[in-house]
């Protein structure tokens, strides 16, 4: 029973470091804080439960839980586009289970479980983020601060998982959208791997289905550095390392691992260092909000804590029962260590109105809990209050077996504990089945006049064509009736039903007066009821209290900050036809998946219409939502539409005589200003497309390429984008293209795997001009000069200004040899040495990275690699067309295309010696001679040779040789290792000689299999 508050308003900040003072209570993280600490036990909360231990396989057979959790915190983050403010932790993943970004089982499983926790006080992404917490925790990770205060989102968000088959700039380009540098991108996706397998449902290329899954490393229900350390000692089975998809180019590990050299990882390469790195950066994931969001200082759990304290009026009404638990923070001690609780309370003047002996009341033990790193003991609080005199707060005191005491006070203020309303919970009761609620509330006589409401936030199910297993959260708000006066209490009592079938998880409340006045007894748990409302019998005769002027009722309440809610039963305030100089449009829907006024926003518990255009002083739209939330924005967004005008019944937080909107409900405002110019749309206008931008013609929507981009002459990004600004950019191109309201691409041709897209799909205002769209995720605003060819080379029109890109036949000192293909498994992992540049590589730089080196060839647009002497199975592609790509540094020339590389050579440089396989390997007894046997893959989910094994930065075949001496078989893998048996496990079967072409690593001149590629040799003469 708390007196009403601003949804997260007037946060305390929160103690950091075990040890610092309590949080004051209430406050609006307490439900999150027994969701995370609170686990096992008496009052456990059990969001531990499918996680621990942490081999535990709720998902699927070969699935490990807490793995998938993590998963589900990087995929809704890393849509995140911090250019814009927008995308985050935000529980938009619920939405985004069918676009293909977010395949697998994993996904929709994690988030079931965790609605069960959803109320208007544990949004999705606190959830989501606190299952990030639980799973590192539960398999014997750090401790992550966690951090509340985030708002779901009411639908998806831009797409932009990272997948495995992405370009290594691509990689980069996607982190830093989302905020991380490239070593933190590293961290990140080491940290991330360190649980869990690939799957081959989700990844055929990756995992064979004969296989169905591989770990990351060979310890993937705990997390440790093992998927660093096998992958620095190269003896690693990361299946986005060395995986048999290596030549489908969906090594996504390898790229990312080895985008610097290998420097990050490296430095990974130890216990600490990667548990405390993974600490850092797996917060940083979880804080990556939209902007607008405030998160609070990480939350700890409380010394001792007041549980479910509640407040009845007894059996005759003279007399109020005081019921709950205090909880006492039990780590490190017994919890018998601490004899007994003392609660004083303070009665409703403040005062002590019991005499000498005072107003308390004495507890011991009565249960423990435990958490992932701490131990709570419960202390049960029963005790009986002349209603008379009342209450208004306690304070307690903590008695120690040792003899010592010590009283905590909530910082100096008192745990508020107010008697002004009461949920009557004798008289109110809950049948599950049908959700039939009957509620009975006590308003305390002095509080005359106003109007008296039953809250009921509640669950509903989603249908489930879009596969959402998140149910949507509600509110329903209730006028209640008056009826009788017993005492110092007068009852109200009102009935719902709540629909959906979820009545279990409801929350409801009573609440006298509104605004700031108001009073409330909230956050009740609809399921403590039971299911037969009984009788009040006997009753004092009604008076009337009085209460001094300097009677203090606590005004603190927590309550969320990020409910969706709709309205079944609100005032009826009449529509403003006018507030100021904006003039009312209408109800309006959300965007699909975007805001329908995405230029600013507010959110407070005080929200009038004045305030909200106050606020967006300046744009031509504002307009209330949710009761509480302000927009502004100077055009709509394109799927934004016209509602019923019922549909915005919710009254404004601070003025219940206004409407401000409902969920997924604006109410909506224009400008009666006239803006010069003439592009400014109307209320019921989506956003024009300009047909020409200087010499240049609209052509369409485009999605970017298969790899890398659509565009790839040069690029820029700025927060003043406009049309114009990247036309006069691109000017020495025949395209360019406006992305994500901000970003601008220049190119002489679209980019293999490009294609046209719906038009409505370029929906993003630029960032410089709100009345040009620019784009959107993944999507160009694409011009082509009005007198070039088309992007089919077709045009009957003269070519324009044109820059087209060539084979250059020199770049001293290297001559032109073609356009070559990687190589069986893929040339990057016989390149000497390699770098990649988003903006400016050119054939030149490339050419004097590589100096001394035999070959130079540049692909991808953006990477350049060195060889001493090419792959023995790579060969020139069938046409030079198929090296397509302008180099990002330079548009007139061309670096590679996917997979194939822009081949120089230095006729100067002797090549290296081409590795070859020998027929036969020296030995030792009992074995001297070893004949090889073929190219081998390995089995169906074992090694191919599994008796024995070794790696090293020095493997040479007779080495491995000597490791198996004793065995039938020896085989080389990967360069660097060495396997032994005296058979192939089932499913190994021989392949090309060929597809064994990576040169040993201790012997340039031998060949030691390659990825999933073993170059098996026999004991004994051929």
């Amino acid at each position: 029973m708390r007196t009403k508050a601003p949804i997260y308003a007037g946060l305390v900040a929160l103690a950091a470091t075990a040890g610092s003072a309590d949080p004051t209570w209430p406050a609006p993280t307490d439900q999150m804080e027994e969701i995370v600490f609170q686990l096992q036990g008496f009052q456990g909360r059990l969001f531990n439960d499918i996680i621990t231990p942490c081999n535990n396989e709720a998902a699927g057979a070969g699935r490990v839980t807490a793995s998938e959790w993590l998963r589900v915190g990087f995929h809704d983050m890393s849509t995140r586009n911090r250019f814009f403010g927008i995308g985050g932790l935000d529980a938009s993943l619920q939405f985004e289970l069918n676009n293909g970004e977010n395949t697998g089982p994993g996904h929709g499983t994690t988030l079931q479980f965790h609605s069960h926790y959803l109320t208007s006080r544990s949004s999705m992404a606190d959830l989501i983020a606190a299952g990030v917490r639980a799973s590192v925790r539960s398999c014997g990770g750090p401790v992550i601060p966690l951090r509340l205060g985030r708002v779901d989102a009411s639908g998806a968000g831009a797409a932009g998982v990272p997948q495995p088959q992405n370009s290594v700039v691509t990689f980069r380009q996607q982190f830093d959208r989302m905020g991380f540098s490239q070593a933190e991108m590293i961290q990140l996706v080491a940290c991330g791997h360190s649980l869990g397998s690939v799957h081959s449902t989700e990844f055929p290329q990756i995992v064979p289905a004969s296989v169905g899954q591989i770990p990351f490393d060979t310890s993937n229900t705990v997390f440790d550095h093992n998927v660093v350390s096998e992958y620095v000692s190269g003896n690693t089975n990361n299946p986005l390392v060395v995986g048999p998809a290596v030549a489908l180019n969906r090594h996504s590990d390898f790229k990312v691992f080895n985008s610097d050299g290998n420097a990050t990882i490296q430095a990974l390469n130890s216990a600490t260092a990667y548990r405390n790195t993974c600490q850092t950066v797996l917060q940083k994931m979880i804080d990556v909000v939209p902007d607008g969001v405030t998160l609070t200082e990480p939350i700890v759990p409380y010394t001792v804590k007041p549980i479910d304290m509640q407040l009845t009026l007894n059996t005759g009404g003279t007399t109020l029962r005081l019921a709950g638990f205090i909880r006492v923070r039990t780590t490190g001690l017994p919890a018998n260590s601490i004899t007994s609780i003392v609660l004083t309370w303070k009665d409703r003047n403040g005062g002590n109105s019991c005499g000498s002996s005072g107003c308390t009341v004495s507890s011991t033990l009565q249960g423990v809990s435990t958490g992932f790193d701490d131990t709570f003991g419960f202390f049960p609080i029963q005790a009986t209050i002349p209603a008379a005199s009342g209450i208004s707060s306690f304070t307690l005191v903590l008695n120690r077996n040792d003899g010592t005491s010590q009283t905590f006070d909530n910082n100096g203020n008192s745990y508020p504990m107010s008697d002004a309303v009461i949920l009557q919970k004798p008289q109110s009761c809950l049948l599950q089945g049908p959700g039939s609620l009957t509620v009975t509330g006590l308003v305390r006589n002095d509080i005359v006049n106003v109007p008296v409401t039953l809250g009921v936030s509640y669950l509903t199910p989603r249908g489930t064509s879009d596969g959402n297993p998140v149910p949507a959260l509600n509110e329903a708000n209730i006028a209640m009736t008056k009826g009788d006066c017993v005492g110092q209490y007068t009852f109200y009592s009102a009935s719902f039903t709540i629909p959906g079938g979820l009545s279990f998880n409801a929350r409801v409340s009573v609440t006298a007066g509104e605004g700031a006045t108001a009073y409330t007894d909230d956050f009740n748990k609809a399921s403590a009821l039971s299911g037969t409302c009984g009788t009040f019998t006997g009753g004092a005769t009604c008076s009337d209290v009085t209460i001094p002027s300097t009677t203090s009722i606590p005004t603190s309440s927590p309550t969320s900050s990020a409910v969706a809610t709709t309205s079944t039963a609100a005032p009826t305030p009449a529509v403003k036809p006018t507030v100021g100089g904006y003039v009312f449009v209408d109800c309006w829907t959300e965007g699909a998946g975007a805001r329908a006024l995405g230029d600013a926003a507010f959110a407070y518990d005080e929200m009038t219409l004045e305030s909200c255009m106050a606020n967006c002083t300046g744009f031509d739209y504002w307009g209330t939502e949710y009761g509480r939330e302000c927009y502004c924005g100077n055009t709509l967004h394109s799927s934004s539409a016209e509602a019923p005008a019922g549909d915005c019944n919710m009254v404004c937080g601070g003025d219940p005589s206004e409407f401000c909107g409902a969920g997924n409900r604006i109410e909506l405002y224009s400008t009666t200003a006239t803006r010069t110019s003439t592009a400014v749309p109307s209320a019921t206008a989506t956003l024009g497309v300009k047909p020409t931008v200087g010499a240049y013609t609209f052509v369409g929507c485009q999605t970017e390429a298969t790899v890398g981009r659509a565009l790839s002459g040069k690029s820029y990004a700025d927060d003043a984008m406009t049309l114009e600004s990247c036309a006069t950019y691109c000017s020495e191109y025949t395209y360019f293209g406006t992305e994500y309201g901000r970003e601008c691409y220049c190119g002489n041709a679209l980019n293999s795997g490009s294609a046209e897209a719906p038009a409505g799909d370029c929906n993003m205002a630029c960032s410089g001009n709100a009345y040009e769209y620019c784009g959107a995720g993944n999507r160009l605003e694409l011009y082509r000069l009005s007198n070039a060819p088309s992007a089919t080379g077709q045009s009957s029109e003269a070519p324009g200004p044109t820059v087209t890109p060539t084979h250059q036949p020199t770049v001293s000192p290297y001559t032109f040899t073609g356009c070559w293909t990687e190589g069986a498994n893929g040339a990057h992992f016989l390149a000497d040495t390699s770098y990649t540049s988003g903006d400016d590589m050119t054939l030149e730089n490339c050419a004097a990275f590589c100096a001394g080196y035999k070959y130079f060839g540049t692909e991808y647009a953006a990477e350049c690699y060195c060889f001493a002497s090419l792959h023995a199975t790579a060969v020139e592609a069938a046409s030079l067309a198929d090296c397509d790509m302008p180099c990002t540094g330079n548009p007139a020339q061309l670096c590679g295309g996917a997979r194939r590389l822009e081949l120089y050579e230095d006729d100067s440089v002797a090549a290296a010696p081409q590795p070859s396989q020998p027929a036969t390997v020296a030995g030792t007894a009992p074995a001297p001679v070893w004949s090889f046997h073929g190219c081998v893959t390995e089995a169906d989910g074992v090694r191919a040779l599994g008796a024995a094994s070794t790696a090293a930065d020095t493997l040479t075949l007779e080495a491995c040789a000597a490791a198996c001496a004793g065995y039938q078989y020896f085989g080389a893998e990967f360069g660097r290792e060495c396997y032994c048996g005296n058979g192939l496990a089932a499913g190994a079967v021989e392949v090309l000689a060929g597809e064994c072409s990576m040169p040993c690593a201790g012997d340039g001149a031998q060949l030691c299999g390659a990825g999933n590629r073993l170059s098996v040799y026999a004991a004994g003469a051929a």
